[in-house]
């Protein structure tokens, strides 16, 4: 099945298509190459936007959840990447222990952990489930609608080690974004690996650094196809200090907002593009203080600041500040059961794994899916990832339109280890 583009503008994505499949191995020569120089994050996932003129990713995940959304088809690929990642970081790994994030009550994300302590246990580790909640006080079984439980454990810090009692792991696998704050549990651990470090989460990260390499990245991927790189990359501009509430830093948005919607309408009219330009604001760091918003015009920043204003009038000056990032909003075309949709792509070390589809019936092709009411739809990526058919008609084949997907998502990931370099804590620097 290849889901329904609603659009008549899949020409440039077919073209797309069939450049990417007529440069396979020039394409996985560089993959080789940069991983060969770099050190891709430990697992990943990507959500991309499929406009039928343009294909970009436009959000990366270094914590992914949603690992129960891979059917079982998919495990064998997760097993054989989590084998390989494992292998090169710590060969003779034995114990391998999953913190999860502290909300232990939601069963569908309690699904994710059980999915990542089947696909460690096949690769070989001993894996048990460490919650860092001092809620969690001693082993705690929690059944999960589909019958299976999962054990959450309370951690025991010693000195210089993380573990359980009586289980003392080489490996610490971190499933929590980290958005409220690093833990010191966390910190100064020794001779233990702590996967992904520390940095990768949102107390450090931010998705302007993440853009700016992977705008790097679109540049040189652009030159090795011989494609605009704007095609597959979303144009941003990074607004820091702004306050809703007393009004600070709304005129830098503002101007911001316009300055990108007039780069993005003088793109559409390059190409011929009778859609209309939208931008995406949201925080730099993750999903915390306030929503995405979908702006089409730059006037409706001022209206949001008033609303705002009026609002919290009766509050003391709202110390409401955020760094935003306001990014090209990149319409999804892709429809599955009638509801609007886009890929998700999962990778785990430099291998893509899986994937699904967000759905949701409610919302727009320039809206944010992620939100209460989306469902997920697996991706055929089992059989399919990594091989493209040739000579299949562009737009036509599952496997293809799926390989085109593995590419732009290990994109965003050369992209994450870029970002992960730079703002590695522990990094040598070389005056």
């Amino acid at each position: 099945m290849v889901p329904h583009l609603v659009t008549a503008l899949t020409g440039p994505i077919n073209e797309l298509e069939q450049r990417i499949l007529d440069s396979t191995p020039a394409i996985e020569r560089w993959f080789r190459l940069e991983w060969m120089e770099h050190t891709p994050p430990f697992y990943s996932s990507v959500d991309i936007r499929n406009a039928g003129f343009k294909l970009a990713p436009v959000d990366t995940n270094l914590y992914p959840g949603g690992w129960n959304n891979l059917t079982q088809e998919m495990l064998p690929l997760a097993v054989q990447a989590a084998q390989a990642a494992i292998e090169k970081i710590c060969p003779e790994a034995r114990n391998l222990l999953v913190i999860p994030e502290n909300h232990a009550r939601n069963t569908f994300y309690l699904a994710n952990v059980a999915q990542l302590v089947r696909i460690f246990h096949m690769a070989g580790l001993n894996v048990r489930v460490g919650s860092i909640d001092p809620a969690i006080k001693s082993p705690k079984k929690i059944e999960l609608p589909n019958g299976e439980t999962v054990c959450l454990e309370p951690v025991v810090r010693s000195k210089r080690r993380l573990g359980l009692k009586h289980f003392d792991p080489c490996t610490i696998l971190l499933n929590s974004d980290l958005s409220a704050g690093t833990p010191g549990i966390l910190e100064d651990l020794h001779e233990q690996y702590l996967l992904p470090p520390l940095h990768a989460g949102w107390s450090v990260r931010r998705k302007s650094n993440h853009f700016h390499s992977y705008e790097e990245v679109s540049k040189r991927f652009g030159k090795l196809l011989g494609i605009d790189p704007w095609l597959i990359n979303p144009m941003y501009a990074k607004a820091g200090d702004v306050s809703f509430t007393s009004g600070q830093g709304i005129d830098v948005l503002t101007s911001h907002v316009d300055a990108l919607l007039t780069k993005v309408r003088r793109k559409y009219k390059e190409y011929g593009i009778n859609e209309k330009a939208f931008v995406v604001v949201k925080p730099d760091n993750s999903a915390h203080g306030m929503g995405v918003m979908t702006v089409r015009d730059a006037k409706e920043i001022e209206a949001l600041a008033q609303r705002s204003r009026s609002k919290s009038a009766a509050a003391k000056d709202g110390q409401d500040l955020n760094d935003l990032i306001v990014q090209e909003g990149v319409l999804t075309n892709e429809r599955v059961h009638n509801g609007v949709a886009e890929p998700v792509v999962y990778m785990m070390d430099r291998y893509v794994v899986g994937g699904f589809y967000r759905v949701h019936a409610e919302r727009n092709p320039d809206e944010n899916l992620n939100l209460p009411g989306a469902s997920f739809v697996p991706l055929a990526f089992s059989e399919s990832a990594h091989l493209p058919q040739p000579g299949a008609k562009p737009g036509a084949s599952a496997p293809n339109r799926f390989y085109m997907y593995g590419v732009i998502g290990r994109l965003a990931m050369v992209a994450a280890s870029y970002e992960l370099e730079a703002t590695d804590p522990d990094a040598e620097v070389y005056e």
